[in-house]
């Protein structure tokens, strides 16, 4: 990765910019929970009794956090590959391997890339390493999900993305934390409303269909400690995540568990059982 402020949107002032919400280590985060199943190490106390209630209920969990990264690099290669030049990155996650514009810049070093997060560690990290190729940019939103109207008005993406041209957005493992009266479908229609023919939705979702019959007590168990730590998780089944991709055209082979979508050998999804996959991935055009 290139270290020159030139190919990044941020300015050396923007390191004086607080976040919009106060660092808590006291209260997990997902991002933070993320990170723990990765194998990451930017997570607080907090964050890993969380983690590791849901790990000693069920220990696939990450793996099959693993299996949703790999899908994310899978699915932005095939959209780069498609030609898409510009990715909105909602939901980013504190960085780790094969981060988007790493994966897209591979393809077409000119790519451009607005990562959006709304936890304080993944600002600073986002600002320290998400930076694009010589070529390409990238910039970082400070936000939320539920809030469209400050993260496509933003100078980042106003700066970086051109909604008149194809745009890949991706809600990766995301909208999982929308809860069903929050009306998940309806804050990606407002996204996809802005995206112009020809455009990709990259998109994963936890679900409880691939457990087998006696792992469905540990999940609704596991599921339960996930939720009484303060992080909302919404567990969906197929109809339910096919319903998302509503108006879009699915590519083949349209919305399995994660580590089937588009597979290319690598050796842990090949042995993972289904059972273990934990979440559904699709990627669909606008047309």
């Amino acid at each position: 990765m290139s270290d020159t402020s030139a190919d990044h949107v941020h300015d050396d002032s923007d390191e004086d910019v607080p976040p919009s919400q106060d660092l808590r280590p006291d209260v997990p985060h997902s991002a933070r929970l993320y990170d723990y199943y990765l194998g990451g190490k930017d997570n607080f106390p907090a964050d890993r009794a969380a983690a590791a209630q849901v790990v000693q209920l069920l220990p696939h969990v990450p793996a099959g956090a693993r299996a949703n990264r790999r899908f994310l690099g899978r699915a932005v290669r095939s959209a780069a590959e498609l030609g898409i030049q510009q990715f909105l990155d909602i939901g980013t996650g504190i960085p780790a391997a094969g981060n988007t514009h790493e994966v897209a810049q591979a393809v077409d070093p000119t790519a451009r890339v607005v990562y959006v997060d709304n936890d304080p560690i993944v600002l600073a990290h986002a600002r320290a390493l998400l930076r694009g190729s010589q070529e390409g940019r990238t910039g970082y939103v400070d936000a939320d999900v539920r809030d469209p109207e400050k993260i496509l008005g933003s100078a980042e993406s106003r700066e970086l993305l051109d909604f008149s041209r194809p745009v890949a957005l991706i809600c990766v493992a995301l909208l999982h934390f929308i809860p069903d009266g929050e009306r998940p479908a309806d804050v990606l229609a407002r996204y996809t409303a802005e995206l112009a023919p020809g455009s990709v939705v990259i998109l994963s979702h936890a679900t409880g269909d691939l457990m087998d019959a006696d792992k469905l007590a540990a999940a609704a168990s596991a599921l339960q400690a996930v939720n009484s730590s303060g992080v909302s998780l919404t567990p969906r089944t197929h109809a339910e995540v096919l319903r998302l991709f509503e108006g879009l055209e699915l590519l083949e082979p349209g919305v399995v568990p994660v580590h089937e979508w588009r597979p290319d050998g690598d050796l842990e999804d090949v042995v993972l059982p289904r059972s273990h996959a934990n979440a559904y991935g699709g990627v669909a055009i606008k047309p």
